[in-house]
């Protein structure tokens, strides 16, 4: 117990203290939760563009996907980071649920194949983020074996979490239960697709990383001395 908590400690002091090249921010979550509706949000906020394409089809996403040098700013301080969009975390797969929305088998066994490979790549690449964004539908109950597994491998790997209950604007949701279900993380809730609480979720990433890379966040008058 005593080394885990030296080892933490460790980790944690050469974070503290340490600038990172540049952050990089992975985005996580079931499939469908709304992980590239606010990655296109964000892009379009500060870039003016999308990230990636969405559908109401699972895992339309099947491909990580980079977007780098993002810079964001709140209030006097900016941020700059490479936002990684991942395929949807899902525990099973099957080719037949695709087969729902009216595509043909080849491309519902193609969509399936594509998807598991995906979120392979999805757990590999927590070896490569440095903070994640964990977006979760809010009208969905929030302890799923899915959601419990994401949590549980950030966790084990000391990496910084904020959770993103989107879909407020829906009747269904419950951010309370989110809340309840995650309590050692912060949790805000948002709706990506119509932009409500966007600002406040820039002022949370920023807190986040100040609490854990503090040196990249920078001043924005000392940029333009």
């Amino acid at each position: 117990m005593i080394k885990k908590l030296k080892s933490f400690l460790n980790r944690f002091v050469k974070k503290l203290f340490k600038k990172k090249k540049t952050i990089k921010l992975g985005f996580y979550g079931p499939p469908n939760a709304g992980k590239t509706t606010l990655a296109n949000k964000i892009c379009q906020d500060w870039l003016g563009e999308d990230m990636g394409t969405v559908s109401k089809i699972p895992h339309e996403t099947r491909e990580i996907k980079v977007k780098e040098k993002i810079v964001i700013k709140s209030g006097d301080k900016e941020l700059e980071f490479n936002l990684i969009d991942t395929p949807g975390i899902a525990t099973k797969i099957d080719y037949e649920d695709f087969l729902r929305h009216k595509i043909s088998k080849t491309q519902a066994r193609k969509r399936a194949k594509e998807a598991t490979k995906g979120v392979i790549e999805s757990i590999r690449w927590l070896d490569n983020v440095d903070v994640v964004i964990v977006v979760l539908d809010s009208t969905e109950n929030p302890y799923s074996q899915v959601n419990l597994t994401i949590i549980g491998n950030l966790a084990a790997r000391d990496i910084p979490v904020l959770i993103v209950a989107n879909k407020v604007d829906l009747r269904r949701s419950n951010i309370k239960k989110v809340e309840s279900a995650f309590p050692q993380y912060k949790v805000i809730g948002i709706s990506a697709q119509k932009g409500k609480n966007i600002e406040k979720f820039y002022k949370e990433v920023f807190e986040l990383v100040k609490r854990w890379y503090p040196s990249n966040i920078c001043h924005i008058e000392n940029i333009q001395a």
